[in-house]
């Protein structure tokens, strides 16, 4: 049972990924307009007793970074309807040195250093698009 919960799971992740990518697709299309853009995945899990304070630093962090940095294309987070403390952040930068100089940001080590005794686990993996497309104005 827990492996059909996995790749369930793991199908709709991928689903909402595609689903994020979209606000950079409005632009162009997805060929080689993207193939210089990073793309990560944050998985998180967060202790359940400090979930709210975590969510309202997260928006803060992710309004700021997409509103000041020009390097950050998309920032996209979610939470598991049935586990609301396991959140996955769907990350598009404009390059891989964006994303470094995102890692040096002010409001990204305020993020950092506010939520570090909320976070239980964190994982990280680098991703690259296979294929993507979109309706126009979507």
């Amino acid at each position: 049972m827990k492996v059909k919960t996995f790749l369930h799971l793991r199908s709709n992740l991928i689903l909402i990924f595609i689903l994020s990518m979209f606000s950079i697709i409005s632009y162009g299309t997805a060929s080689a307009q993207n193939k210089d853009h990073y793309m990560r995945i944050a998985r998180l899990v967060i202790d359940s007793a400090k979930l709210d304070a975590y969510k309202l630093a997260l928006r803060e962090h992710l309004e700021t970074a997409v509103r000041v940095e020009p390097g950050v294309l998309s920032l996209t987070a979610v939470f598991e309807k049935d586990h609301p403390t396991h959140i996955t952040v769907f990350e598009i930068y404009a390059s891989e040195e964006a994303y470094k100089a995102h890692l040096q940001a002010p409001h990204f080590i305020k993020y950092k250093t506010i939520t570090k005794d909320m976070v239980k686990s964190l994982e990280l993996t680098d991703v690259i698009p296979i294929a993507s497309d979109a309706k126009q104005n979507l």
